[in-house]
């Protein structure tokens, strides 16, 4: 009897230790951060970076800083999003962020063709 339950521990245990990479690796995420210029490579303070989901079409925003610097943190690595900046009523062209780029942190500025 004494070895059934041995055998049964040992076998909990293995499982659990297995097991146990999977669930501290969680959610993947990735983060986006860069700069916003504008047509005179000046920083565009205020402008808003908008990065929308591809799942479900829902947008999240961010002002960028003095320095024209936003980012955004905890992406989640299996969504494609695509991201534009708009300053003044003047959008940026679109960038698309794909699910399958394996960067843990992606660059992009953003250029709009306006001035402060």
């Amino acid at each position: 009897m004494k070895k059934l339950f041995a055998a049964a521990g040992l076998a909990a245990l293995l499982v659990f230790l297995l097991a146990a990479p999977a669930w501290a690796q969680g959610t993947a995420t990735k983060v986006l951060e860069g700069k916003v210029y504008g047509s005179s490579s000046q920083p565009l303070s205020g402008a808003i970076v908008y990065l929308q989901s591809s799942k479900d079409n829902s947008i999240r925003t961010f002002i960028a800083t003095t320095d024209g610097s936003y980012r955004f943190g905890q992406i989640s690595t299996d969504i494609d999003y695509t991201a534009w900046a708009q300053y003044k009523g003047v959008k940026s062209n679109t960038r698309n962020i794909s699910s399958f780029d394996s960067k843990k942190t992606l660059n992009y500025d953003f250029h709009i063709k306006a001035d402060k």
